[in-house]
């Protein structure tokens, strides 16, 4: 996107920093030191239908690694903004090799579905040219996002003073392990030792057993960045009445800890210590996992005394919603291992087919434990969009999640997938800072991009 028509558009959003007409001429389409050059016909339709979106004009630079903040980044390119991901000349983000290999050596398919959306631009932060030319992309930007260990940016000339001070109006994300205060800042933070540390590992599992991965999905990297991507949202609109940029801090445990219901007020009431318990839940039952006869899962739900009466009535057994059986949730609870043996026995005489059919029409809650190969079959997953097909060069039809959520008149969209490494470096700066070509082949010599 052209500087001239980025900051037309985005006169309500930019901080206020003065920027300079680009006057240097449009770059051929041609290769360019192997870098894929924009074809500027291409690049007219890309900007016409970015102006549709609501966050249109928004620049967004995104110099994190692997998920955490940097998936609020994708949430925003899906809506419009211009994404630039900056990565290191050689190896780039590691999540480019985190993941299924594909036949692209510089993208798994984790990075094709998670990098999506973005221009790749490379630079070295650890030499000072590279930093001056990121100050420079600062300077032109609205919103910042990083991960690093907190100090590493203050470590190579990078801290909010530094920041700040080439744009007073910029939005900072910062997300870590444990946040940028507190005893624990320094220490390694990934989603699986934040899911232990947040209580949501301790309570995934069988009683008395060891505690389980909650989920092989790093949900703590995608939470944070969800709850990100809303400060930033907050911090623009701060930003829109008083001009003034700020930083959001997350913590990723922090993410996991906000989804924990009331186990805070449990134990700070009572004392009370939940426990695991397996498949099932002790505020309800039946409400768990079972098993059908052909092998396959289903969950079943029954929070109200009138859901199990239905349930009851799909089993055949109506009599067990009578008030001196089980039709009483305090009386359910007390005999839950009974309840659940009913219709562990019901559910197994059957196929999941079956079961889910009757309870469909008995309006009892019950749905699929799929597998991949289950939402791909699966008319629903269809009808909503929510598997995305994209071609890629030398790769066919790649499949990854589609966009969420669905916005009535301004829906979202996935322009590309996970870019080569470095595809936007000549662009960028040629373009958007204004550095000559051959200014642009010494840095390259020099491996500062």
């Amino acid at each position: 996107m052209e500087e001239g028509a980025t900051s037309a558009t985005s006169a309500s959003l930019r901080s206020g920093v003065e920027e300079k007409e680009d006057e240097t001429p449009a770059v051929d389409r041609t290769s360019i030191n192997g870098e894929r050059q924009h074809d500027p016909e291409q690049e007219q339709e890309r900007s016409a239908e970015n102006d549709k979106l609501p966050m249109s004009g928004l620049r967004v630079i995104d110099v994190g690694t692997f998920l955490a903040g940097p998936y609020a980044a994708s949430i925003l390119g899906e809506f419009g903004a211009e994404i630039l991901k900056v990565e290191h000349p050689i190896a780039g983000d590691p999540m480019r090799r985190f993941g299924t290999a594909s036949k692209r050596h510089d993208a798994t398919l984790a990075w094709l579905s998670e990098g999506r959306n973005r221009k790749s631009v490379t630079l070295d932060l650890r030499q000072q040219e590279g930093v001056n030319l990121f100050l420079k992309l600062v300077a032109k930007s609205d919103v910042l996002i990083e991960n690093f260990r907190p100090g590493t940016m203050e470590e190579w000339g990078l801290g909010w003073d530094e920041l700040s001070k080439a744009n007073p109006g910029l939005v900072m994300l910062r997300v870590s392990g444990y946040g940028q205060t507190g005893p624990y800042r320094r220490r390694s933070g990934f989603a699986h030792i934040a899911h232990g540390f947040a209580g949501l590992s301790y309570l995934a599992g069988f009683p008395g057993e060891t505690p389980v991965v909650p989920g092989t999905a790093p949900m703590g990297d995608y939470l944070s960045s969800l709850y990100g991507a809303i400060g930033i949202l907050l911090a623009l609109r701060h930003r829109e009445a008083t001009g003034e940029g700020q930083i959001i801090d997350i913590g990723i445990y922090e993410a996991v800890f906000r989804q924990m219901d009331e186990i805070a007020a449990a134990y700070g009431l009572f004392g009370k210590v939940r426990e695991r318990e397996g498949a099932g839940s002790f505020v309800a039952v039946p409400h768990g996992h079972f098993r059908c006869i052909d092998d396959k899962w289903l969950a079943i739900a029954c929070t109200t005394d009138k859901m199990f009466e239905r349930f009851a009535a799909v089993m055949g057994k109506p009599e067990l919603a009578a008030a001196d059986r089980y039709g009483d949730q305090r009386k359910r609870l007390a005999a839950r291992d009974e309840v659940n043996r009913i219709v562990i026995e019901w559910v197994g005489s059957m196929t999941r087919k079956e079961v889910m059919q009757r309870c469909i029409d008995g309006e009892v809650p019950a749905g699929k434990l799929n597998s991949i190969a289950d939402i791909f079959e699966d008319e629903h997953f269809q009808a909503r969009g929510n598997l995305a097909r994209l071609r890629e060069e030398g790769l066919g039809e790649v499949v990854v999640p589609g966009v969420v959520p669905t916005l009535s008149e301004t829906p979202g969209r996935i322009s590309n997938l996970g870019p080569p490494l470095g595809n936007a470096t000549y662009e960028v700066l040629r373009e958007l800072l204004g550095i000559s070509a051959q200014e642009i082949k010494r840095l390259r010599q020099h491996k500062i991009i």
